[in-house]
């Protein structure tokens, strides 16, 4: 039985760190192998498979939230569904 393990991380950061960590979350996803680590804290996943991807935008006044999700299970049983999105700049 696998040992229940939970990362959390929380700042403030300017729009060029954000693009920083996400190319880093990019590459991890190509390699295979994603680290992730803050405050004495760490986790290492392996992203392979079928993954389910979510995306949720939030806009209200000034305000504005974007939330990515993606998800995975170890082992690759899950089939493929069919569903597209469209993100560009």
């Amino acid at each position: 039985m696998s040992q229940d393990e939970k990362f959390e991380f929380e700042s403030v950061q300017d729009c060029r760190t954000i693009q920083k960590y996400l190319q880093a979350l990019l590459e991890g996803f190509d390699q295979g192998r994603l680290v992730l680590s803050a405050e004495g804290s760490e986790i290492v996943l392996h992203p392979t498979g079928y993954m389910k991807f979510e995306v949720t935008v939030k806009k209200k006044g000034q305000e504005n939230k974007l939330a990515i999700k993606v998800g995975w299970k170890d082992r690759d049983d899950q089939a493929a569904e069919s569903g597209t999105i469209s993100i560009s700049s």
